[in-house]
């Protein structure tokens, strides 16, 4: 149900502006989430009569029971763990920052004529243009960053750098929280499948307040927009923030635990 809509526009050819961004940005198929694992430590007391004991990864016991191979997923992509695991750590020591107010995609549009999503500009491109020019540009998150327009970049109070993100990365950003769904793809079977899916949709709705305080105008799909550039807007973006923080913050620490018991185990 959480990839019907998307898997019906797909078979349509239809493009949307808001929900698109978890297919493409990620890439993604649908189909990943329907593989559920039940995580690391937890063995199949069936596992011998069902697919699973077919499935790459697993094993079956003498006693019957199938579990993840945990040597094998470890000699094979114990790498890319430490380097996901050691972004959550890091990201989890600090304090999160709530004073960004959305004006990544702004950015990624300042004085620039041609535009991601065909959806207008609600303030138009000089107003938009104005917008930044007010604001203090606080942006963390390097695959944010990164598509800035060459004229927001040097506006921007920090560099973000792939090579920095470990030491950048913090909790209250919404590209962060949404991440946590390729993060949670990655460690692939050490993640139960319920985190799985809970991460979707924290990136799903994050996603939904990335665009909707974005300078796009999607009243044309349905959602109204979050005016970051006024007083109400901005205290609507830091209420909805903070709670999508909070809920990250549950699902990175369950990441956590999980490689925490996977490297006890493997």
């Amino acid at each position: 149900m959480l990839t019907a809509a998307h898997r019906a526009r797909s078979l349509r050819h239809e493009k949307h502006p808001v929900w698109d961004f978890l297919f493409t940005y990620y890439s993604y198929k649908p189909t990943v989430m329907r593989k559920w694992h039940p995580g690391v430590g937890v063995a199949l007391a069936d596992g011998a009569n069902t697919s699973r004991a077919e499935m790459r990864w697993y094993v079956t016991d003498a006693d019957g029971t199938t579990r993840l191979d945990t040597a094998a997923f470890a000699e094979l992509r114990g790498g890319g763990v430490q380097h996901v695991v050691s972004l959550l750590r890091a990201t989890a020591t600090r304090p999160g920052r709530f004073d960004c107010f959305g004006m990544h995609e702004w950015a990624m549009v300042y004085r620039q004529d041609e535009h991601r999503h065909a959806a207008p500009l609600r303030l138009g491109q000089a107003g938009t243009d104005a917008v930044v020019e007010a604001a203090d540009l606080k942006c963390t998150h390097y695959d944010a960053y990164r598509f800035f327009t060459p004229e927001a970049i040097p506006r921007n109070s920090v560099a973000p750098t792939r090579q920095l993100q470990l030491a950048m990365e913090q909790p209250g950003c919404l590209h962060a929280g949404m991440d946590l769904y390729k993060w949670a793809l990655k460690l692939g079977p050490l993640v139960p499948g319920h985190i799985l899916l809970d991460s979707f949709e924290l990136a799903r709705d994050i996603r939904l307040l990335d665009m909707q305080a974005s300078p796009y105008d999607i009243t044309a799909w349905g959602y109204p927009a979050v005016a970051v550039e006024t007083p109400a807007g901005k205290a609507e973006y830091v209420q909805r923030q903070r709670e999508f923080a909070a809920r990250a913050e549950a699902l990175r620490e369950a990441m956590i635990s999980a490689v925490t018991t996977f490297e006890e185990t493997a």
